[in-house]
């Protein structure tokens, strides 16, 4: 900057401010007032965020945040990372360990919260995480400034020389020459905390609010290394206010409660076995009513949409692999070739290129278009074994999968129609919760991760944000995350608890119809090339199945219940009574068993409950004598003496209404 020039800042409402050379974002916050200068926090710069202690670039745009604006969170969740160093350094120092045994690597924000990784002398347990979090309290109570300021390379490097620090020492090393090596120093340099950081933080620890918590010690190799040092990994969460910190631990207990990996055991929904092989889920009969109630919905809508139901094998030479560009797109993720009669064969990681073949199996005329074929295939992908999860991330799985060959002018109505559809599902699951990410191509991935057309991909994407715009569909976008051959929706769900995941997708594919050669005979006669979009609103059975058991706690509706009524008979003599309500339910097709072993009745009761059965029906004298029922039921108000065929038809009605919840059978 010339000799005498000015740093000027824009604010907000475009205000322009002259700042001497250098200023820093406190300079910005006492050039507009003293007021909020002492209620900074710290600042967004040209749509990032930064802090107080950082110099502003000369023409930015900069916002000051307070503790009115949700940023400044992540300010202090950076902040409590270095406090909770500070304090567990304190902590080692009082136990007689000297700083050369205390090494710290990273300590970065993440959701909710932030951890740090660090090599002890003594391992952390549980009992130590109250300590160290008073400690962190009393760090916090002495409101300790912290100062940035910024060192030449070989002054970094030797501040961990000695004692000397192997993780700082790399990470300075792993920096580009000309980097600048900022370091945050809280308190005085020789009792307060600096670590090396690029920052941002709050200006001092008293402005850290006290909603924060330690939740655990996990090891962590360095660098995600397995050959690397092991190192602690203590994990803490923070929150603007009290209520947000609760809310986040009632979650997080909900969360064990709902695991759908521990109910779907206790429930008797799916096993996994170490003789079947990791991510390959086994079925239960009260799993595969489950499945098989999702796919009699699915099929249901799909056939009012106009979906053409096929099928196809589980495997398929390669070639079929190669002429769609799964193979050098996407091998790593496939199950290993198996060779016979000198061909090789995969097991199918998606359906896409049999439809493909199915829609070539025949000259296509522009009358047949839109055509959408659909088939609920098992489909086999060779998922990092550290990724697997339950029913969530597996290796075998059945995709609720379509694919809809259109023409261009078809496109938009096509692509809003699979839109509305996750609409419709998403209402009778009670997802209330949900956004679409319109999901993007990279650049310098052209020709390696996605097809090499930089052209058909912008022009792609522009149909789809129109599509979303013009319909007023909220969307975010996201950018290196589009499928090989072409940009796609991903739809994020939540469930009761706020857990988020990835259910429904929407994506067009410009390239494999070109590489198969499909085409149909325009109105003009000429032969065009149709569109396709890949769709699958239900993900798998797997995946939803696996949200469904947390989001309903396992407390299914009484449509998707595997079993939808438990009788019990109180006594020997109920027994031929019970029988009959039980067929007169079955009659309806509702899921009926009768508990008749010697049993004590309350026992009985409570094993319905365990397995969450929707309605416990008992039976005895009264009932028999009256033709009536009494029931318990996780749907509606308990009610006694209800008529046998009105609680038949009650049910039966809300079953095929695919209630979430039961209406109060009306008695009396």
């Amino acid at each position: 900057m010339p000799h005498g020039a000015r740093t000027q800042a824009i604010l907000p409402d475009g205000t322009r401010l002259d700042l001497a050379p250098g200023a820093t974002g406190a300079d910005v916050a006492a050039a507009i007032g003293p007021g909020l200068a002492k209620a900074a926090l710290g600042t967004v710069v040209d749509g990032r965020l930064s802090d107080l202690a950082t110099p502003v670039p000369d023409g930015a745009t900069v916002r000051i945040l307070t503790k009115r604006d949700e940023e400044w969170i992540e300010l202090a969740r950076h902040t409590l990372a270095h406090v909770m160093a500070q304090a567990v350094r304190e902590a080692m120092a009082d136990e007689g360990y000297g700083p050369e045994r205390v090494r710290l690597a990273i300590g970065p924000v993440i959701e909710h919260g932030f951890y740090y990784d660090m090599d002890l002398p003594r391992p952390l347990g549980p009992d130590d995480l109250p300590k160290i979090e008073e400690r962190m309290r009393r760090i916090v109570k002495e409101d300790l400034p912290l100062e940035r300021f910024v060192l030449p390379r070989d002054a970094a490097l030797a501040r961990y020389r000695d004692p000397e620090d192997p993780y700082k020492l790399e990470l300075i090393e792993d920096l580009p020459t000309d980097a600048p090596l900022s370091f945050y120093r809280q308190g005085d340099e020789g009792t307060g905390f600096t670590d090396l950081c690029r920052g941002p933080h709050l200006p001092s620890t008293g402005a850290v609010p006290a909603r924060f918590k330690l939740m655990s010690v996990a090891g962590a190799y360095w660098r995600g290394d397995e050959s690397r040092p092991m190192l602690q990994r203590v994990y803490g969460v923070a929150f603007r206010t009290q209520e947000e910190l609760d809310l986040h631990l009632w979650r997080l207990e909900e969360a064990k409660k709902r695991d759908h990996r521990k109910l779907g055991q206790e429930l008797e929904i799916f096993t996994l076995d170490d003789d079947v092989g990791p991510g390959l889920p086994l079925w239960m009969p009260r799993g595969t009513v489950m499945v098989d109630e999702i796919e009699a919905l699915a099929k249901e809508m799909e056939t009012k949409a106009g979906y053409k139901r096929v099928r196809s094998p589980h495997l398929s030479k390669e070639d079929l692999f190669l002429k769609s560009g799964h193979l050098p797109y996407y091998e790593e993720d496939m199950y290993p070739a198996m060779e016979l009669d000198h061909v090789r064969y995969f097991v199918k990681p998606m359906n896409c290129p049999f439809h493909h073949k199915i829609y070539d199996a025949r000259p296509r005329s522009y009358r047949e278009l839109p055509l959408r074929l659909a088939e609920y295939g098992t489909c086999y992908r060779y998922e990092d074994s550290g990724a697997l999860m339950g029913l969530m991330r597996v290796r075998s799985m059945q995709m609720n999968d379509a694919h809809i060959y259109c023409t261009e002018e078809q496109f938009a109505s096509e692509f809003l129609a699979v839109i509305h559809l996750y609409l419709e599902y998403f209402r009778l699951f009670g997802i209330d919760e949900y956004f679409m990410r319109l999901s993007l191509h990279a650049k310098e991935g052209l020709g390696k991760k996605y097809v090499d057309e930089p052209e058909l991909w912008l022009r792609t994407e522009e149909m789809v944000r129109r599509v979303l715009t013009e319909h007023e569909v909220p969307f975010v976008e996201a950018e290196d995350e589009a499928a090989f051959y072409g940009p796609k929706i991903d739809v994020q769900i939540k469930s009761a608890i706020g857990r988020e995941f990835t259910l429904a997708t929407n994506q067009v594919d410009f390239a494999q119809p070109r590489r198969f050669g499909l085409t149909y005979v325009a109105e003009d006669g000429e032969r065009r090339t149709p569109l396709c979009l890949h769709r699958a609103p239900l993900s798998t059975h797997e995946r939803l199945i696996g949200f469904l058991l947390e989001h309903f706690a396992g407390d299914m509706p009484l449509w998707l219940a595997p079993e939808q009524v438990r009788i019990v008979p109180i006594a020997d003599r109920h027994l031929t009574y019970a029988e009959r309500v039980r067929d007169e339910l079955s009659a309806r097709g509702l899921r009926t068993e009768i508990d008749a072993r010697s049993e004590r009745m309350n026992g009985k009761i409570r094993d319905a409950e365990l397995l969450k059965v929707p309605y416990t029906v008992i039976l005895g004298d009264k009932e028999q004598e009256g033709e009536a029922v009494s029931f318990r039921s996780r749907q509606e108000p308990d009610a006694n003496g209800v008529a046998l065929a009105g609680f038949v038809e009650h049910l039966a009605e809300a079953r095929d209404a695919r209630a979430r919840q039961v209406a109060p059978i009306a008695t009396g």
